[in-house]
């Protein structure tokens, strides 16, 4: 699957500056890889490089799926 990040919403602005430096800024593309055995971490590729985060850091991102 694949979006456009939106927005994010994280309450911890240490996670949230740390998103931002890795490249998660409004209007990048991102497409989902896969997921843990264990469902933690997720694996994402955005802006040309594959990132893990884990579940409750991805929560903090708003995705609008892209058709």
């Amino acid at each position: 699957e694949r979006g456009v990040i939106q927005r994010l919403s994280s309450a911890e602005p240490q996670v949230r500056q740390r998103l931002l430096e890795l490249g998660m800024t409004k209007g990048s593309l991102v497409e989902f890889i896969r997921t843990a055995p264990l469902g933690d971490p997720i694996e994402i590729r955005i802006k040309g490089y594959r990132l893990s985060l884990r579940r409750m850091e991805a929560q903090t991102v708003l995705v609008r799926k892209e058709k």
